[in-house]
C-alpha cells in the first residue's frame, strides 16, 4: 500500500526525476543544461514516437519464429541421432553375440570372458557416441565454418584467404592428437577389459578365494590393473589440455593479432570502414567457435573408433566353430564311429593325439581311462566337432564327421560333461532346452529315465522350480541328473560321457548305472572313467597315455596283461603294483 502511494505520488515529476538521475550518472554539471537544452532533451527522447506497429509486429514474429524453428530443429536432430546411435549399438551388440557364439572353442581357450563381456557392453557403448555427439557436432559445424568463409571471402577477399590458412594448421593439430591419443586409447581400453576380466574371474571363483584367503592377493592384482587404467587416462588428459582448447585459444589470438594489424596497416594508406573490421572480428570469433567444438568432441571420437576397432575385430575373427563341410548331407543311423590316424594340436605345434585309431560298433561302450592329460578329453572334443583342425579320420556310418550338417550332429549325438551347466530358467526349460518338438511328457520320462524325478517332484514347485545362475541351489549330484535328463529328451544314437557319474552319491550311481544299461542298446556309447570300476563292463577300453593307445581290450583282457591298465586297477582298489 505504502509503494503504491509513494509511485502515485511521483508519477507527475517522472520526467524531472529521470533528468536528474541522467544528470547523476553523467556527473554534468546542472549549469550546463539550459532550458532549451532540457526542452529539446525531452522532445527527442521522453516524447513518443510513432513507430510502423506492423512492421514491429512483423518483425518480433519472425524473430519468435525463427527461434520456434531452431528449437523445433535442434529437438529433430537430437532424437534422429539419438535414434540412429540406439538401434546402431543395439544391432551391432546383436551381431557381435550372435558371432561369439558361433566362434570355436579355441577363441574361448585364449580369450578371458570378461574380456569379451567389455567388448559387447563398454565398447559398443563408446560406438554410441560416435553418433549421438561426435558426428552431430561435426556436421553442424562443418555448416558454420563454411557460411563463416562465405561471409569472410565477401568482405574482403585477401584477408580472408590469409584466415584460410589457419585450416592446415587446425587439421594437422586434429590428426597429430588422433596419432597420440589412438596408442593411449588401446591401453585404456585394454586394461578395462583387464578389470572386467579380474572381476568376473574373481565373482566365479569366490568360494576357493575366501577358502584360501586370497582376498589381498586378488585385490593387490585389481588394484595394480586399475593403476594402470588410471595412468593410461591421465595420459590422455594431459594430452587432452595440450592439444585441444588451449592450443585453439592461442590460434584465436593469433588470428585477432592479423586482423587487426592487417586493418591497422591499411588504415596508415586508406579509410577502413569499422563496419568490416567489426564483422572480420566476430567471424573470426564464429570460426574458431566450432573449430573449437570440434577439438572438444575429438575425445569422444577417437574413443569410439578406438573401441569400434576392438569391436570389429572380433567380428572379423575367422577362427568359426567348425560346420558342415560338403553338400550331401548324412544322417547319424547306427552309430558307427571310426577314429582312422587322428591327431590333433591344440597350439599347432605339440600334438595331444599322435593316430589315434579305433571303431566303436552300434550298440558297444567304448571306455577311455589315463592318466590326466592323457588326451581322453580331446578324443571327446574332436568326436563333437568343437575342434575343426585335426589329422586323419573320423567317420560316423561311413560319412565323414566334416560333412554332417550341426542340427544332424547335435540331435543325434548326446553329450554329457562332467561339469553340468545350467541355464537361468527352471527345471523344466533345461530339460528341454527351447526344443519345442520336446512334450512335457517326454520331459517327465527322461528324467524318471536317469532318475531324476524322484527329487523334482520333492521341489515346492516341481518341474516348474526356478532354476538360478548355473543352477547353484541345486546339488552337484542333483545338476548331474538334471544335464543327463537333458540329453536323454533328444533320444539320441550316440552317448559321449565324460565321467558322468562323478558329481553324484553311489546309490544314485548305481541307479545311473542301471539306467545306462538301458540306454547303451541300441546306441554308441563313448564313456570318459577315472573310476574303472564304472567301466568293467565295456565291450572295449582304451587306454591313453600322452595322446597314444597304449592298451585295448576288455576288463578282463587289460587285467591279465599286467600293463599300465593293471597298474591303474590296483592303485585304485588299494592294492600294490608290481
Amino acid at each position: 500500500m505504502i509503494l503504491r502511494r509513494l509511485a502515485a505520488y511521483l508519477k507527475p515529476h517522472r520526467k524531472t526525476l529521470l533528468l536528474a538521475f541522467l544528470l547523476l550518472l553523467c556527473g554534468t554539471s546542472a549549469e550546463v543544461w539550459t532550458p532549451k537544452m532540457v526542452q529539446i532533451f525531452i522532445d527527442d527522447y521522453l516524447t513518443p514516437r510513432n513507430f510502423d506497429v506492423n512492421a514491429l509486429t512483423w518483425l518480433g514474429a519472425g524473430f519468435l519464429l525463427l527461434h520456434v524453428a531452431a528449437a523445433g530443429f535442434n529437438y529433430f536432430q537430437l532424437v534422429m541421432f539419438n535414434k540412429i546411435a540406439q538401434w546402431v549399438v543395439q544391432q551391432l551388440r546383436i551381431d557381435v553375440f550372435g558371432k561369439v557364439q558361433h566362434l570355436g572353442l579355441e577363441f574361448f581357450d585364449r580369450t578371458p570372458a570378461g574380456s569379451l563381456v567389455s567388448r559387447i557392453t563398454n565398447d559398443t557403448e563408446a560406438v554410441k557416441e560416435l553418433f549421438v555427439s561426435v558426428l552431430s557436432t561435426f556436421l553442424q559445424n562443418t555448416v558454420f565454418l563454411i557460411g563463416c568463409f562465405l561471409m569472410m571471402f565477401s568482405l574482403d577477399v585477401k584477408l580472408a584467404s590469409y584466415c584460410l590458412l589457419f585450416m592446415p594448421v587446425v587439421i594437422g593439430i586434429m590428426w597429430l592428437y588422433r596419432y597420440f591419443s589412438t596408442k593411449i586409447y588401446h591401453i585404456t581400453r585394454e586394461k578395462l577389459s583387464q578389470l572386467n576380466a579380474k572381476l568376473n574371474e574373481s565373482i566365479s571363483g569366490m568360494n576357493i578365494i575366501q577358502a584360501f584367503r586370497q582376498e589381498a592377493r586378488l585385490r593387490k592384482d585389481f588394484a595394480e590393473t586399475n593403476h594402470e587404467h588410471y595412468t593410461a587416462n591421465v595420459r590422455n588428459i594431459r594430452l587432452n589440455g595440450l592439444l585441444l582448447r588451449p592450443i585453439m585459444d592461442m590460434m584465436y589470438l593469433l588470428a585477432l593479432v592479423l586482423i587487426l594489424y592487417f586493418f591497422g596497416k591499411q588504415s596508415l594508406s586508406t579509410s577502413v570502414e569499422v563496419g568490416v573490421i567489426y564483422a572480420f572480428i566476430n567471424y573470426i570469433e564464429r570460426f574458431f567457435q566450432p573449430v573449437i567444438q570440434m577439438m572438444l568432441r575429438l575425445s569422444q571420437m577417437q574413443q569410439a573408433l578406438v573401441s569400434a576397432e576392438r569391436v570389429f575385430v572380433l567380428l572379423d575373427d575367422e577362427r568359426m566353430a567348425p560346420t558342415q563341410q560338403g553338400a550331401e548331407n548324412p544322417e547319424v543311423g547306427d552309430g558307427l564311429i571310426e577314429f582312422r590316424d587322428v591327431s590333433f594340436s591344440y597350439d599347432g605345434q605339440t600334438d595331444v593325439l599322435k593316430n589315434i585309431s579305433f571303431t566303436a560298433k552300434p550298440g558297444q561302450t567304448v571306455a577311455l581311462v589315463g592318466h590326466t592329460g592323457s588326451g581322453k578329453s580331446s578324443i571327446i572334443n574332436l568326436l563333437m566337432r568343437f575342434y575343426p583342425q585335426y589329422r586323419g579320420e573320423i567317420r560316423i556310418d561311413g560319412a565323414s564327421l566334416r560333412e554332417f550338417a550341426d542340427e544332424e550332429l547335435r540331435k543325434k549325438v548326446g553329450l554329457v560333461l562332467q561339469d553340468p551347466f545350467l541355464f537361468v530358467g527352471d527345471v523344466k526349460g533345461n530339460i528341454r532346452l527351447a526344443n519345442d518338438g520336446i512334450t512335457d511328457e517326454q520331459i517327465v520320462e527322461a528324467a524318471k529315465f536317469v532318475q531324476a524325478d524322484g527329487f523334482i517332484q520333492k521341489l515346492p514347485q516341481g518341474y516348474e522350480e526356478p532354476v538360478v545362475e548355473r543352477g547353484a541351489t541345486f546339488s552337484s549330484g542333483q545338476r548331474q541328473l538334471l544335464s543327463f535328463a537333458r540329453t536323454m529328451a533328444l533320444n539320441p544314437k550316440v552317448l559321449v560321457l565324460d565321467e558322468a557319474t562323478a558329481s553324484v552319491d553311489t546309490e544314485t550311481e548305481e541307479a545311473i548305472q542301471a539306467a545306462l544299461e538301458k540306454m547303451r542298446q541300441g546306441r554308441t556309447t563313448i564313456a570318459i572313467a577315472h573310476r574303472l570300476s564304472t567301466i568293467q563292463d565295456a565291450d572295449l577300453i582304451l587306454v591313453l597315455h600322452r595322446g597314444e593307445i597304449v592298451e585295448r581290450g576288455t576288463h578282463q583282457e587289460l587285467l591279465a596283461s599286467q600293463g599300465l591298465y593293471h597298474k591303474m586297477y590296483l592303485l585304485q582298489q588299494g592294492g600294490v603294483a608290481s
